[in-house]
């Protein structure tokens, strides 16, 4: 059998309904960034402390624990269009409320918390329509496209972001968040399908609990489905740089200034990488899972030299480089796990990846307490290197049956 061609960028965007879903990504994804950095400006300007808005700041990533695995069912359990919209407009009215002058701190805090999660139920229901609408590789291509305009988004966000907010004032941004989560609701709703009926039937549906058990029975079922989860989670390791760049960027003298440059390596690294990835054969990029898993922390080891901030960033760029896999391994595993239990097994894998990721970031803290960062990040790269090798047999084996399961 000869090789399926790589499908191309050109064959995504002919679909009327991944345009609509991506506009609405990019309309999301624009608003978020304005949104993160007007609520830290509007605490701080209120409590003039430090603490207070790195909390709020981290109020946005968190709830994807719960998110992703209490709510993500709700993805299964009704339209994927009807969640998508419903939520969007239920973060247009709470980012509207947040926008209010005198809001009290803890309102707004609790309000911006419910924002983000309903993240999960959104993004678990996106992750779940893509499938649906892409076949194949142009499945594998679109969920990189998406990848890549997150990865995008946080480059441009790290300037981008405060600049826009210093125009036009913190509520003024939040506003335009709201504006944003309207647009993204207007395009789901026009352009995707509304006659997709939900993956599990109404006289079917399935308990909250039960439906948390089904998702993690999807995964566990599928040997595919917990591997490519396994190579997911070496995130909690190649993340630590972004945690500690603060703290290396002032070991190695190189001030505010190599902090923009240490934290934009990553996602530039990531964006060339998709691009990259997408040129190649769907075999191929199955393929390919493996090494990289590998190499995603192992080009993180020599950091633990402080190497000074051209040769750290190029590596952290090429580290970034090799994480596009997670663009391969989040389409695989969507694909790996039924489509009846398909919301809740994505939503768990993100609450995951969170998980791991803030693990990651908290242990490196507490070690950077006792010794140099630059050990610290170098210490991260060498035990995902050697936990990636695991996980790279793993899913060799899982890719050598492939051929005789498709005979």
């Amino acid at each position: 059998m000869g090789h399926v061609a790589a499908a191309r960028y050109r064959d995504v965007f002919a679909v009327g309904e991944f345009r609509a879903l991506w506009l609405a990504h990019v309309a999301s994804v624009a608003g978020d960034q304005l949104a993160r950095v007007a609520v830290s400006v509007l605490v701080f300007d209120r409590t003039h402390s430090p603490a207070l808005s790195a909390l709020a700041y981290a109020v946005t990533f968190l709830p994807d624990l719960l998110g992703g695995s209490i709510l993500a069912g709700v993805a299964d359990r009704y339209s994927r269009r009807l969640v998508m919209v419903t939520a969007d407009l239920a973060r247009a009215l709470l980012v509207g409320l947040l926008a209010l002058p005198g809001m009290p701190l803890g309102v707004q805090i609790g309000a911006l918390f419910v924002v983000q999660l309903l993240a999960g139920p959104f993004t678990a229901a996106r992750s779940a329509a893509l499938p649906e609408i892409l076949d194949g590789d142009r499945f594998t291509v679109g969920a990189g496209v998406f990848s890549g305009t997150y990865q995008l988004a946080l480059v441009l966000g790290f300037g981008g972001g405060a600049a826009v907010v210093t125009a036009i004032g913190a509520q003024g941004a939040l506003l335009v968040d709201a504006g944003t989560f309207v647009l993204s609701a207007g395009l789901i709703a026009a352009g995707v399908s509304r006659h997709r009926p939900p993956a599990q039937r109404p006289e079917r549906r399935r308990a909250w609990w039960s439906s948390l058990r089904g998702g993690i029975a999807a995964i566990a079922a599928h040997r595919e489905a917990r591997v490519l989860l396994a190579i997911a989670c070496l995130c909690g390791f190649y993340v630590i740089p972004e945690g500690l760049a603060v703290a290396y960027a002032s070991r190695i003298g190189a001030g505010t200034g190599g902090v923009g440059w240490l934290l934009a390596a990553n996602p530039v690294g990531t964006v060339i990488g998709v691009l990259l990835l997408n040129r190649l054969s769907p075999d191929r990029k199955l393929r390919c899972l493996g090494p990289l898993a590998i190499a995603s922390s192992a080009l993180l080891i020599p950091t633990a030299l402080a190497p000074g901030l051209a040769v750290t960033v190029g590596l952290w760029a090429l580290s970034g480089m090799a994480t596009a896999h997670d663009a391969i391994t989040n389409a695989a595993f969507t694909t790996a796990v039924p489509a009846s239990a398909r919301g809740q097994a994505v939503g768990l894998a993100v609450a995951c990846l969170r998980a791991a990721q803030g693990v990651g970031i908290a242990v490196a803290g507490l070690l950077a307490q006792l010794m140099p960062t630059e050990w610290v990040i170098g210490l991260a790269g060498g035990l995902g290197t050697i936990t990636g090798l695991a996980a790279a047999v793993a899913w060799s084996r899982v890719v050598g049956r492939r051929p005789a399961e498709a005979a």
